[in-house]
Order: structure tokens, then C-alpha cells, then sequence
């Protein structure tokens, strides 16, 4: 496995950390109380090429590679979680879809204008009766000559907002349970799309999740994505193609909270010395560290192999799980070290705090996670 960087994505992922840490971090407080990433930051994500990583080269995407990918993730990961999120969930679960299942047709009209960030993707499973239980969904596509009716309703949708492009399933024949689900390629301006209540959120402000609503809204049948009856089974490529995406972020988390227990435990005094002369305020460093390195391994070695077209449905899956446990025990070891400080909204560490605790429900819940690993489990022990 070889882990090192190309010239190009190292001189981006310096570009990124100097972006984030100058452009993004700035803003970080006003995003909080705006609930709104500002435009000017938006405008040069989309200069940068954030928008366009895993796009391949032909429709203007950089054409990353998971790997390279990652690298850029753990430094989005090192900001606010909001702008991170923008920027993932487009480049991952947004449009992961198109690039992978789409036609040729369908990658010339859409990954174009997606990977400049003119439009950005979203992705659209969950419904209130459908989270974790895919199989479940109400929302219907009937055909009817060259088109299809949607009617249903999504919730929880990240990019609603913001969105231009959904990624959206339902259901095209009840009678045959999770192979009677179809996924389809949805614009905002089609008739009878409506976004519904911005949600308001514990934690990644600026990020805009809301409900969907189609109301007999149709969409053309050449914008199925994939085959019709193949949309749960391309719900859960797209979900797993994203979930080394998802461990780097956590870890770029990690390694930023890391960087504030250090800056602090060596700063502030107690009993006249700096606590991070105290062997518990050690031992907390110690624990951080031991978790980000782990992480680090794991989730490097998970995007290596998706590169190398190996079966990563278990190794994605535990990185999923690992990094979302890592992040919210380095959060809250954070909140530890800084006291009453890191419990206070001024500071960035509150922000963090609360921002951990989705990596344990979106994408797919932590139960989830070791449901799709102990099948694996079981398949593999039928080889």
C-alpha cells in the first residue's frame, strides 16, 4: 500500500490547509450565528476545485482518486463542520451516483456544471418511515410514456437548500420490496419539486437540511439512474463509496481538536505549572493521540483498497463506525482538557462537541454499520 501523495494533490491539500486555517476559520463564528456559509467562501471553494474532486477530468472534475480524495477531507476537516459538510456531501454522496451509474448522456448534462459548483448535488433516501430501513419507502415513481410521476416526501436532506441535483429513490413496483426501488437524477426546477422546512439542527450550522415534498412531479425516463428496480442496490454503492470520505473528515477533526488541547494544556496554569504537566491531562493527550493514529491507518487503508476496485463493503463500514467513535471521544476528551472553557460557545471546542455527535447517525447509524459488518462476517465465512 503506498500512501503517498501526487505532487498535485499535495500542492492542493496545502492550498486547502492554508485556505481553511486564513479564509474559513475567520468566518467560523459568523457561520454559527448566521446559520450561512458567506458567499465569498462558497466562491472560492469553487475556485479551488472542491466542488470537482472526484469528478473524472473529462466533465471538469479534478478525477481524484479515494485516496487523494481523503487527503483533502481531513483538511476540510479541520474547520467548521458546516462548510465541511457543503462541500462533502456534494462531492460525495451528491454525486458519487452520476459519476459511477450514470449514462454518458447523463454525465455531460450534469457533472459539467457540478463540478464547477454552478450546481450542487444532494442525495435523497430518507423518508419518516424509511431511515435506516430503506426497504420501507412510501414515496412512488409511476411511468407513464416517457416519463415518470413522483409522489412522496424526503426529510433530513442534506444540500436541500442549496441543492440543484437529487439523487432521488422510489419506489416503482411495491410488489417487489427493496428490488422494486428505483434511483433517478432530479433537478429542482422540475414541476412539483418543493423544499419544505429548513430544519434547525443541533450542530453544523450552515449546512441547510430541510424536507422534500414531489407532488406529482415528473421526471423524465432518461434520467433513470442506472436500472430501474437497481436503486436500493445503488443506494448502498453510493453510500459505501463514501463512508473512507467520512472517517477523513472525522479525522481531520480529531487532529484539529488535538491541536487546541496541545496549544492549551501548554498555555494554562494550574498549581503553577501548565497542565500539560499533569499526568491525567497526559494521559487524555496520550488516549487523543493513540485514537487519531488508528484512525489515520484505518481509514488510508480503506481508501487504498477502494482504489484498487477490492471489496471494502466491511472495511468501509468499520471506518465509518471507528471514525465517528473516534471523533466524539476526542471531542469530548477535548471538552475535558479545556474545562469550563471548552463547554462555553466562544470557543471552538463546544462547536466541535456538537458537531460529533451526527457521525454516529447520518450515512448510516452506527447499528447499521455493524449490521453491514457482521453480514460480511457471515458471508465470508460461507466462501
Amino acid at each position: 500500500m503506498d500512501f503517498n501523495f501526487s505532487e498535485d494533490i499535495e500542492v492542493l491539500r496545502q492550498n486547502v490547509r492554508k485556505f481553511v486555517k486564513e479564509e474559513v476559520e475567520a468566518v467560523a463564528m459568523d457561520i454559527e450565528d448566521n446559520n450561512e456559509i458567506p458567499e465569498k467562501i462558497v466562491e472560492q471553494s469553487k475556485e479551488m476545485g472542491l466542488f470537482s474532486l472526484g469528478i473524472p477530468e473529462e466533465y471538469g472534475g479534478l478525477g481524484m482518486d479515494m485516496v487523494g480524495k481523503c487527503a483533502i477531507y481531513e483538511e476540510l476537516g479541520k474547520t467548521h463542520n458546516g462548510f465541511t459538510t457543503l462541500i462533502g456531501a456534494h462531492t460525495g454522496i451528491g454525486s458519487v451516483g452520476i459519476v459511477e451509474l450514470g449514462n454518458e448522456q447523463q454525465k455531460e448534462k450534469y457533472l459539467p456544471k457540478m463540478a464547477s459548483g454552478e450546481w450542487i448535488g444532494s442525495f435523497a433516501l430518507t423518508e419518516p418511515s424509511a431511515g435506516s430501513n430503506a426497504a420501507n419507502m412510501k414515496t412512488t415513481a409511476v411511468k407513464k410514456g416517457d416519463k415518470y410521476i413522483i409522489n412522496g416526501s424526503k426529510h433530513y436532506i442534506t444540500n436541500a437548500v442549496d441543492g440543484h441535483v437529487f439523487t432521488v429513490m422510489a419506489v416503482t413496483d411495491p410488489s417487489k420490496g427493496s428490488k422494486g426501488i428505483t434511483s433517478f437524477i432530479v433537478e429542482k426546477d422540475f414541476p412539483g419539486f418543493i423544499v419544505g422546512n429548513v430544519e434547525d439542527k443541533m450542530g453544523l450550522r450552515g449546512s441547510h437540511s430541510a424536507e422534500l415534498f414531489f407532488e406529482d412531479m415528473e421526471v423524465p425516463a432518461e434520467n433513470v439512474l442506472g436500472e430501474e428496480g437497481q436503486g436500493y442496490i445503488n443506494a448502498l454503492k453510493i453510500l459505501a463509496n463514501g463512508r473512507a470520505g467520512l472517517a477523513a473528515r472525522n479525522l481531520g477533526s480529531s487532529k484539529r481538536l488535538l491541536e487546541h488541547c496541545l496549544e492549551y494544556a501548554a498555555e494554562r496554569e494550574q498549581f503553577g505549572n501548565p497542565i500539560i504537566d499533569l499526568q491525567a491531562i497526559q494521559h487524555m493527550l496520550a488516549e487523543i493521540s493513540k485514537e487519531i493514529a488508528a484512525l489515520e491507518a484505518l481509514t488510508y487503508k480503506v481508501a487504498w483498497m477502494s482504489d484498487q476496485k477490492q471489496r471494502v463493503v466491511k472495511d468501509a463500514a468499520i471506518a465509518k463506525l471507528y471514525g465517528s467513535e473516534v471523533y466524539n471521544k476526542v471531542a469530548d476528551l477535548a471538552v475535558q482538557i479545556h474545562g469550563g472553557i471548552g463547554y462555553m460557545r466562544d470557543y471552538p471546542i463546544e462547536r466541535y462537541f456538537r458537531d460529533a455527535r451526527i457521525t454516529k447517525i447520518y450515512e448510516g447509524t452506527s447499528e447499521i454499520q455493524k449490521n453491514i459488518i457482521s453480514n460480511e462476517l457471515k458471508r465470508e465465512i460461507k466462501k
